[in-house]
């Protein structure tokens, strides 16, 4: 398991996302406003190294209408009786090769998508990660409006680099 990085402060008005997590990260899924997590499903999914390379293992998560929350309809229960209780990232055809670079380093790819779900980033980062930073609507006023930082280690000491944006409003 690679070394820690020291923590990030929260950036002011930008979002932040990563291409690639170290194994054992642990990530969960939140429902958008106006959507609530089914009964009895985990939010929570985690990277893994199995023998086909670094993966994340899934249990059954889904967020449903907080307006229809009875109403699930059959083709929805088939789907789900269908699927695993734990399955491995399935990957579109074109982010083969991003991949199996990520698979090399051991490093788990972006996880799924789910339907009306947001994932939280983890709080503690690993050295060899890497997040992007993009400035939220309304506060990009001055270039450059994206970035990224690396956590990386040399001599034993852990640091990020540095972030050379800075998401304004002002005038």
């Amino acid at each position: 398991k690679p070394g820690q990085c020291p923590r990030l402060p929260e950036p002011e008005f930008a979002d932040v996302t990563a291409d690639t997590y170290p194994p054992e990260t642990k990530l969960y899924y939140m429902c958008d406003p106006g959507y609530d997590r089914e009964a009895s499903t985990y939010p929570g999914i985690q990277c893994k190294i199995e023998q086909q390379g670094a993966v994340w293992i899934y249990k059954r998560f889904k967020c449903l209408d907080k307006k229809n929350l009875s109403s699930v309809t059959p083709m929805t229960e088939l789907e789900l009786t269908q699927n695993p209780e734990l399955e491995p990232m399935s990957t579109a055809p074109q982010k083969q090769e991003d991949l199996s670079e990520s698979k090399q380093k051991g490093f788990c790819s972006p996880p799924k998508t789910i339907p009306h779900a947001s994932i939280r980033l983890p709080q503690q980062h690993y050295v060899g990660q890497v997040l992007h930073f993009k400035c939220q609507t309304g506060y990009d006023k001055r270039p450059p409006t994206f970035g990224s930082r690396t956590c990386k280690e040399v001599n034993g000491e852990t640091f990020w680099t540095p972030l050379d944006m800075r998401c304004t409003n002002d005038s």
